[in-house]
């Protein structure tokens, strides 16, 4: 039987909520169109058909760089946060990170799902989570250490800075946001490859990635 965890809601992503992107961002906030820094979080949308159970392959569309980063996803239950979630997340390269077009965020398998929901008592609770690094491996060489220390919006105030403008139902995620390299850059994936995410107190997220030709 399968016991694989995988959403039963919406899945929200968070942009710009690491300390260094942020940071590399902020010479350009206060240009058009946004002529200001966001004062609320930045959010966007992982659709149903994006969702890859980990173990499973991820398809790339031919010709164009694709990037993928680590993420911490928390999973909404009846009486607040249930548990938490390791994510890949999969981006077709793009200019900008403030508004990620659909069709470079959603094609199908864009999100690599992790295997299981960790129940929150069992990380120390919210506070407990910025104690947390993910750790993103491709062909098992170190690529990418995600120190959820370095949030801009810890989770719990992410979490009240959502609530202010919506409701998130039992089911839904919101992931914390995925930290880019110090260039500003994200790592990139080529068919052929194997990604790793892992954390302490979680089973790791293995994907391997495929061309359209070959999937």
């Amino acid at each position: 039987m399968n016991t694989h965890w995988m959403p039963e809601g919406t899945v929200y992503g968070t942009l710009l909520n690491f300390q260094r992107e942020f940071a590399l961002w902020a010479p350009r906030m206060s240009q058009p169109p946004y002529l200001a820094p966001p004062k609320a979080p930045v959010l966007y949308v992982k659709t149903a058909n994006t969702f890859t159970p980990a173990g499973h392959t991820i398809v790339l569309p031919a010709g164009q760089p694709v990037a993928v980063s680590a993420s911490l996803g928390l999973v909404m239950g009846a009486a607040g946060v249930a548990g938490a979630v390791l994510f890949c997340e999969v981006a077709i390269v793009h200019d900008s990170y403030y508004r990620p077009p659909v069709k470079f965020q959603c094609l199908d398998g864009f999100l690599g799902v992790g295997p299981e929901c960790v129940p929150l008592q069992r990380l120390g609770g919210l506070a407990g989570l910025s104690a947390l690094q993910l750790e993103l491996r491709i062909h098992g060489v170190h690529r990418q250490t995600t120190v959820l220390a370095e949030l801009v919006r810890d989770a719990a105030t992410l979490l009240a800075d959502v609530g202010e403008f919506m409701t998130l139902r039992p089911g839904d995620v919101l992931m914390l946001g995925s930290d880019c390299l110090a260039d500003g850059s994200r790592p990139l994936v080529h068919a052929g490859d194997t990604v790793e995410i892992g954390a302490t107190g979680f089973k790791p997220v293995v994907h391997r990635f495929a061309s359209e030709e070959t999937a």
